[in-house]
């Protein structure tokens, strides 16, 4: 499966010269979030690690599942300012 196909680019937002990788594309197809995170697990099979750290907001819809199929604690980060 080729994930790139699933990731919607919107150019020159928010600012002209920037690509915007808008990933609620990947997200709304079942099949390819699950293969994204399978890979993810994959790529760090390797690393012995113990928590899951993600930023928000993105990250907490990447890093929350591979916490859950890895059976790791899930931290997520927040902005400054924020709770």
């Amino acid at each position: 499966m080729n994930l790139k196909d699933k990731i919607r680019v919107i150019e020159d937002f928010p600012v002209e010269g920037i690509s915007f990788k808008d990933i609620t594309t990947l997200l709304s197809d079942g099949e390819a979030y699950e293969y994204s995170i399978d890979k993810m697990i994959e790529l760090f099979s390797a690393v012995e690690y113990n928590v899951i750290v993600a930023p928000e907001a993105r990250g907490f819809s990447i890093g929350a599942p591979m916490a859950i199929k890895t059976k790791k604690a899930f931290v997520p980060i927040r902005k400054p300012g924020k709770l």
